[in-house]
């Protein structure tokens, strides 16, 4: 009976190992609420109205959304590479759009995988994903965004979606879906779900998971991103991250836990029925090549946001796919050999405050405090990664802060004092 039991606790621990390794979303979404208890009542709110919308009398109308059969999204994705292998291209970048397009509209060619018993209620979700042309200030663009990052590794807690973490700042999140390609460690990806705080809202997903054409992984079919994409257009796990749970959707059977590895046959939990569970669907856990499906009502659910009073009803007002108003020509620029140190408060009062965190050969080098005649005014001293300087006695102004790298280079950053 021992042995039973620690059989059966390793089998536990895999499986939440696994789970954690697959998708983050709902760890992620708990933590934000016991943070942000009124994360939880706008979560209600937007689950009313699902509610509401999919009880509504007039269905067949449920499927045009301002008239419009197929609802587009502009999306930008911000790939923050530490090494030069991160540094994707842009080809695999606009095949993960594919990818997302393909399956959203039910387009992939292993539809005929799906059982018989579920071909009836798989649906086209008739809801598609374009690169953006247009950036949030009307500039021309391609939709991606290639950044240098000291950070080796990064964590569920949103830091990759601010400039300020060494990370890139959302666009206007009620205008774009927000990628962010990133090392996640043995995490596959995250999202947010609908209702958050915008700053933040968007998807996360691994490199080892975005790139489609990786072998040696079950999740190398873009599929991570057609999961964490399905959660921020507000969809849960099929199991309803519980046992038995409910997902909110009638036409997916209830099932007992997520699903591993690439099952066949039929799987029958929960009393579920003779169809057994829908292991294939892509709000499961099964590996890439055995996800094939979202359902009906699945479909219904994500396109209820777009609709009038719906979350995410601004998407359709973006800009984002438009003909920009000004046209500019991308510049590449060389990968950072030196990172520059953080600084705040920007404007200042009294003490900066220096942060070097990030790059340590900081440390014992000096950086000059300069007015915009190019006096040096003061000169700092670097004494370890994380101290301040008082600048109470500087007159207010626009001052700047330059130091001359080990390859001869200088560099500077502007701060205000008031």
């Amino acid at each position: 009976m021992k042995g039973i039991i620690c059989f059966v606790s390793l089998l536990l621990l895999s499986i939440q190992s696994f789970s954690q390794k697959k998708c983050g979303t709902a760890i992620y979404f708990k933590n934000e609420i016991n943070k942000n208890p009124e994360y939880k009542i706008q979560q209600q709110a937007i689950e009313d109205y699902t509610n509401r919308y999919l009880n509504t009398a007039n269905v067949s109308n449920q499927f045009r959304i301002n008239g419009e059969t197929v609802i587009k999204i502009p999306v930008v994705v911000h790939v923050l590479y530490h090494t030069q292998n991160q540094k994707i291209s842009d080809d695999i970048i606009r095949n993960q759009i594919k990818i997302l397009n393909r399956d959203f509209r039910r387009r992939n060619p292993d539809t005929v995988l799906t059982p018989l018993t579920f071909r009836n209620i798989a649906a086209d979700c008739e809801i598609e994903f374009q690169l953006a042309t247009s950036d949030p200030r009307q500039f021309s663009t391609t939709g991606i965004i290639k950044k240098y990052t000291p950070v080796n590794t990064w964590e569920s807690t949103d830091k990759m979606k601010f400039d300020s973490e060494m990370g890139s700042d959302a666009w206007d999140s009620k205008k774009y879906l927000n990628i962010w390609v990133c090392s996640m460690g043995g995490l596959a990806g995250y999202s947010t779900l609908p209702g958050g705080d915008p700053k933040k809202d968007g998807v996360v997903v691994d490199f080892g998971s975005f790139n489609a054409n990786l072998s040696g992984s079950d999740y190398n079919m873009g599929r991570t991103a057609v999961h964490e994409v399905g959660h921020w257009l507000n969809l849960k796990h099929i199991w309803g991250d519980s046992d038995c749970g409910d997902d909110g959707i009638s036409d997916t059977p209830k099932q007992e836990i997520y699903t591993v590895g690439c099952p066949t046959g039929v799987r029958i939990s929960c009393n579920n029925g003779a169809a057994g569970n829908m292991y294939m669907n892509y709000m499961d856990f099964t590996n890439d090549a055995c996800m094939n499906m979202f359902s009906i009502g699945q479909k219904t659910r994500m396109r209820s946001l777009f609709a009038a009073g719906g979350v995410r009803e601004s998407m359709l007002s973006s800009t984002g796919l438009s003909a920009p108003l000004v046209i500019i020509t991308p510049i590449e620029l060389p990968d950072p050999t030196w990172l520059f140190a953080k600084i705040y408060p920007n404007p200042v009062t009294d003490k900066l405050k220096f942060n070097l965190e990030y790059d340590s050969r900081w440390i014992g080098k000096s950086i000059n405090v300069m007015n915009l005649s190019g006096q040096v005014i003061k000169v700092i001293k670097i004494p370890s990664k994380d101290f301040e300087v008082d600048l109470s006695a500087l007159p207010g102004g626009v001052y700047f802060l330059t130091a001359k790298k080990e390859d001869g280079d200088f560099i500077r950053h502007k701060f205000i004092k008031i």
